[in-house]
């Protein structure tokens, strides 16, 4: 179960990022019952979360708050529990959005799609996991934004 939760003022289809959820979540083999919400914040508050957690000043693009430490599942045995916290500030996404060429709505899907793999375990601190992982959350993106036109 994905709970999107707006708590700036800037405009967010909290449906497109709980269907993305549900896509992600099935692709990975996690159970869409699982539990996950999806914060939307403003710049202050993920600034004091980058501080205290990651020690790092200012607001960063996203954040991801494990909790069960939920890892992909398999078509037989779908992962379930809590999977965690995703915090995005849609001001960082607004930014690197101009600055990469496309829309602020997409760059905050890539923002969740990068969230949820973190959640479940996938990092890119090694070149070897950057390629991984970013080639997964491309290609859920991709695949999720072809179904969804």
């Amino acid at each position: 179960m994905t709970e999107v939760i707006n708590e700036t003022e800037c405009e967010i289809d909290e449906s497109e990022f709980a269907a993305l959820a549900d896509y992600v979540l099935m692709q990975m083999h996690v159970a869409t019952t699982a539990e996950l919400n999806i914060l939307f914040i403003d710049p202050e508050p993920m600034a004091d979360l980058h501080v205290k957690w990651l020690g790092l000043e200012g607001p960063t693009d996203v954040m991801s708050f494990p909790m069960d430490e939920l890892r992909p599942g398999t078509d037989d045995k779908p992962t379930e529990g809590v999977l965690g916290d995703i915090c995005i500030c849609p001001q960082v996404a607004h930014k690197q959005a101009k600055e990469a060429g496309h829309s602020a709505a997409e760059e905050m899907l890539l923002l969740a799609t990068h969230g949820m793999l973190h959640l479940m375990g996938y990092d890119h601190a090694e070149e070897e996991e950057k390629e991984e992982m970013f080639a997964l959350q491309r290609k859920l993106l991709l695949t999720f934004l072809a179904t969804r036109s």
